[in-house]
């Protein structure tokens, strides 16, 4: 199973073992790591924003168009920006480092 890894705030690092298909939300949901996820992955808003490691990003497929969008909403966006509702986890992904934004 592919493992990936969470920083929080703080530096706090937890490494979870995954099912091959989950979103990065639901991972974070079963693992109590503090993603809100508002509108239950439905991408009708941007409250489980996440931060991914410059060395993964580009490893990961395309956001929607759609994705985009709810993304201009988010504050603290940056470059390597993702919703955890919209990236699956495939074994391709074993090792993933994804940072919680710092919240404002």
């Amino acid at each position: 199973m592919p493992k990936i890894i969470f920083y929080k705030e703080k530096g706090t690092r937890t490494e979870i073992e995954v099912q091959p298909g989950q979103t990065l939300l639901e991972v974070a949901r079963e693992h109590d790591i503090d993603i809100e996820g508002t509108c239950e992955g439905n991408l009708a808003c941007a409250t489980c924003h996440l931060i991914i490691d410059k060395d993964w990003f580009s490893k990961l497929p395309k956001a929607t168009e759609d994705e985009t969008d709810m993304l201009d909403l988010v504050n603290g966006l940056t470059v390597n920006s993702r919703l955890g509702c919209q990236i699956k986890v495939t074994d391709d992904l074993d090792g993933l480092i994804v940072f919680l934004p710092v919240a404002s």
